[in-house]
């Protein structure tokens, strides 16, 4: 913030005042190497002056520093700061910077898996970590001045959303909280809320990238731009599309089939065939990039085993893209980030492949890879020491990892459902990650082009700026309890009005109560013009109605009449006989050669007609019963295939003597009904069945009718909007009273209240909570020893990565039962869910009991990867892993629910000692 030798006289005298006002910003100014960009100094400022800060930028702008002075703040005024981020390798790397600028002292960290310095000055955790002590009372948020929320724009998922708005609604009313978000379209109305919940928040929104970003494509081995013209990043510039580009890929997109194209069924042989599109390896594309200068580079493949294999094809061809020295240094780095790997778990763990492609400057990056792994690939790629990271999406989360260049080599990724085109935000996302500030002059972003890859399509994503965040907020079953708990039920529901689903839900009804008031007023309109008594033309309206309604229900009625008859008489043709075709195409006279009796299905006779035609009929063919008109002598074996036989027996048919009957009318039965009879009585008899304008008058009742159905419809979607939270809210207490986690007050004041079980409950963070609960309280796990009650335990938090064959394995011993039991549960459980119209717990999956029971029992990591493997499961260390440290964090809770004295819990003690050993253990304090 110093004052620019270029600056004229006003210009610094405004500048020195803003010092002035700004002190604590000036000294933290001083403490970095560059100037601040204004939206930096727009939310610093905002701060200091007490307020709450939404900093909304482009990935890569820096808007961090607003996070990092709201910590300098914390500390100057001796109040605490929490730091808090969606995951924990951006918990890892935010400590790491802090604790480089303030110190290991001032800076804690608080994850899942890690616990270092809690009670520090400043600490940094993940968000749900910041919930779990909001819920707790916890007595560190004594003195808490400043919350950081990094990534706040992940309140839009809908798995981990609501963690979001859960801390910012329990958060003390005097704790400022500083929310950092990538460029979202609804900034202003995410503003506007944070407003009305936390009081004073001023909004900052910077579109602008501090390094421009260059759009390409790849087509075949040319890199083309995707916007012509050199003042694509001047405001307000017309994009248009290369023109070579478009040519370029016309051109070869008339040589090849498109992706998948399997050719025409039924082709000629010999005919000419188109040939598939081969793209650039991915050492092609790499060395290209590096011939251009535009290393290094983040490919993202949206596939773990698509980025193992781009890696090893790399290291296969010989691709060298470091240095001696470089080696030297990835060497010492990968020995002080992996110290802690057990010796003989580096081989299953694939260490010395992995190690050999760092040292080439190359890597991958996914939720596959061991923590210890990924870490160490994060580090080098920052250092520069990696060139080329093949990457899944999940690299894009928030991680500080820019490159000069960002690769996508396809439009298309699987979401765990299907596979589905990214969109707009979702590039965005993945191309922010190129152009490193204070590195990099520019930033590339590579499509690679394929047979049915539109560069229009391209430049679509590319160029727009609609990514609204969209709350995922709902209530679940350890909210529900813990919200009780602490403020009673009823205080709860205006908590949970105050939400950001609740508040865009009511929002977006707007619009319709709009369309509600303009209909009631044409509605009014409509009465106006009808003459005479409007409520007798109502009247009048719903008896022709009902005249209508009670005609169609008797068609319906003889429809079913006649064809349940007309069945039953196909039932009774027999072979030879000759019946008459009413109608169609088929009809006249046909002989049966085949009753096509069935014991399930309606009969379908095959018959023969007088031209010779050959094939079934069915009830629909005969508007009445059939009877048969006579009969014909027919061979004992009738070839219908063969034309001879179909003209011998058509002849035999015309020569039979047999004529067609007359035509008989059909009775509809309505004159005979005496309700409908009764209907029309009164409709003649109603006033205004004689009046002169009343077919003018209908037509306005009829408007009138229509518009007030649609009105009706309006009014139900508002009441179904409004208050939506709240009512899901009340269900869940409803089944949660049901099943005793919530009791009525003995006072009488109407208000639930928290039972033993459901202040066990209160303390299970989990998906499915409430299941982990009920096992708890049925006792299901009482017999299980440590390894066993590891491997039922998993099924409540393991999640296959896709449907897999068969059953998987179970240990022996108790462990089935209680996996039955368990699942006996969870159908009781879902159940009542669907019954209270909620939404149901996840199905338990036993995809990693068996693996989890023999690390716990312990066996070698090689020894339970090769197991998995062999029962047909896709089972990485960096997920086995992940899933046995999530499964410690759940055995953890039930430690602490039940307590060491509880069998239960001292077996989970047990059982989480068990599996925190050697790669699980590795790199968790």
């Amino acid at each position: 913030m110093a004052s620019s030798p270029s600056q004229s006289p006003a210009e610094a005298y405004a500048a020195s005042s803003r010092r002035g006002k700004y002190p604590q910003l000036t000294r933290f100014a001083a403490e970095v190497s560059f100037e601040f960009d204004e939206f930096q100094i727009r939310g610093c400022e905002a701060l200091e002056g007490g307020h709450g800060v939404l900093v909304c930028a482009p990935t890569g702008a820096g808007k961090t520093i607003v996070g990092e002075f709201a910590v300098h703040l914390a500390l100057a005024e001796g109040r605490k700061c929490f730091y808090t981020t969606p995951i924990k390798a951006l918990s890892n790397q935010k400590y790491g910077d802090l604790v480089a600028r303030y110190g290991q002292d001032a800076v804690g960290l608080l994850t899942g898996d890690t616990s270092i310095n809690g009670n520090a000055q400043v600490v940094v955790m993940t968000t749900e970590v910041l919930r779990n002590m909001l819920y707790a009372g916890s007595s560190t948020i004594t003195d808490l001045g400043y919350v950081v929320m990094d990534e706040v724009h992940y309140l839009a998922d809908r798995f981990r959303g609501a963690v979001w708005e859960e801390v910012i609604l329990h958060l003390p009313e005097h704790v400022r909280v500083v929310g950092l978000s990538a460029t979202v379209s609804n900034a202003e109305e995410f503003g506007e809320w944070l407003v009305e919940v936390r009081g004073d928040t001023t909004v900052v929104v910077d579109e602008h990238r501090p390094v421009p970003l260059w759009q390409h494509m790849l087509v075949g081995n040319r890199l083309l731009d995707l916007f012509a013209g050199d003042d694509v990043h001047a405001p307000g510039a017309e994009l248009r599309i290369n023109p070579t580009l478009l040519r370029r890929a016309e051109e070869i997109g008339r040589q090849y089939a498109p992706a998948g194209f399997r050719g025409p069924r039924g082709s000629r042989r010999g005919a000419p065939r188109m040939p598939r599109f081969r793209p650039p390896s991915r050492v092609d594309v790499v060395e290209q990039l590096d011939r251009a200068g535009l290393l290094p580079a983040i490919v993202f493949i949206f596939s773990r085993a698509g980025c193992d294999a781009a890696v090893a094809q790399c290291v296969r061809s010989g691709l060298r893209l470091n240095g001696p020295g470089e080696v030297e240094e990835i060497r010492r780095i990968i020995e002080e980030r992996t110290s802690e790997l057990p010796e003989g778990d580096l081989g299953v763990l694939g260490y010395w492949e992995w190690r050999e492609a760092l040292e080439r400057g190359i890597a991958g990056h996914h939720a596959g890879l061991l923590p210890a792994f990924k870490e160490t690939v994060e580090e080098l790629f920052v250092r520069g020491l990696v060139k080329a990271v093949f990457a899944t999406e999940t690299l894009a989360l928030g991680i500080n990892m820019p490159a000069r260049t960002v690769v996508l080599e396809r439009l298309v990724k699987y979401n765990g459902e299907a596979h589905v085109d990214l969109t707009p935000g979702e590039y965005t996302q993945l191309t922010g990650r190129a152009g490193r500030r204070g590195i990099d002059v520019e930033g590339h972003a590579v499509v690679a082009w394929q047979p049915g890859v539109d560069p229009k399509q391209v430049a679509g994503l590319a160029s727009t700026r609609t990514y609204p965040l969209r709350s995922s907020f709902r209530p679940g079953y350890n909210m529900a309890v813990n919200l009780v708990a602490q403020v009673g039920a009823a205080e709860a529901r205006e908590l949970l009005e105050q939400s950001f689903a609740q508040f865009q839900a009511d929002r977006s009804v707007v619009g319709t109560a709009r369309r509600i008031e303009r209909n009631k007023e044409a509605l009014k309109g409509y009465t106006a013009a009808v003459t005479g008594d409007f409520a007798e033309m109502l009247e009048y309206v719903e008896l022709r109605s009902k005249i209508s309604a009670r005609e169609k229900a008797l068609s319906r009625q003889n429809t079913a009449v006649r064809r349940a008859g007309t069945a039953e008489s196909l039932e009774k043709l027999r072979k030879g006989d000759v019946i008459a075709v009413p109608a169609g195409r088929r009809a006249g006279l046909a002989v049966v050669v085949d009753p096509g009796l069935d014991p399930i299905r309606e009969p379908r006779p095959v018959v023969v007609t007088e031209d010779r035609w050959s094939g079934p009929l069915s009830v629909a063919d005969f508007p009445a019963p059939v009877e048969a008109l006579g009969r014909i002598k027919l061979p004992k074996h009738i070839e219908l295939r063969s034309p001879k036989t179909r003209r011998d027996i058509a002849s035999t048919l015309r020569n039979a003597g047999i004529s067609l009957p007359g035509r008989q009318k059909q009775r509809s039965g309505a004159n005979e009904d005496g309700e409908l009879a009764a209907l029309r009585r009164a409709l003649r008899a109603h006033p205004c069945h004689g009046l002169a304008e009343r077919e003018a008058n209908l037509r306005w009742v009829e408007r009138y009718e229509r518009l007030a159905a649609e009105t009706q419809q309006l009014e139900r979607k508002v009441a179904a909007t409004t208050h939506s939270l709240a009512r899901a809210f009340d269900r869940i207490l409803a089944l949660l009273g049901e099943r005793g986690y919530l009791g009525p007050e003995s006072a009488g004041d109407g208000e639930d209240r928290v039972t033993e079980h459901g202040r066990r409950l209160t303390r299970l963070y989990s998906e499915s909570d409430l299941l982990a609960a009920e096992c708890i309280r049925h006792g299901v796990w009482s017999k299980l020893g440590p390894a066993e009650l590891a491997a039922v335990v998993s099924t409540l938090v393991f999640e296959a990565r896709r449907d897999t064959a068969g059953e998987p394995r179970l240990p022996g011993g108790a462990v089935p039962e209680a996996w039955q039991e368990t699942v006996k549960l969870w159908v009781d459980l879902t159940e009542d869910e669907r019954r209270h119209r909620l939404d149901r717990t996840r199905e338990p999956d036993a995809g990693f009991a068996w693996p989890v029971y023999r690390w716990a029992r312990g066996e070698s990591l090689e020894k339970v990867l090769t197991a998995a493997e062999a029962n047909g499961q896709e089972l990485s260390a960096g997920d086995f892993v992940r899933w046995s440290r999530q499964v410690i964090d759940l055995l953890d809770q039930i430690r602490d629910v039940l307590g060491k004295a509880d069998p239960v819990g001292a077996t989970a003690a047990e059982a989480v000692k068990a599996l925190r050993r050697g790669v699980v253990a590795a790199g968790a304090a």
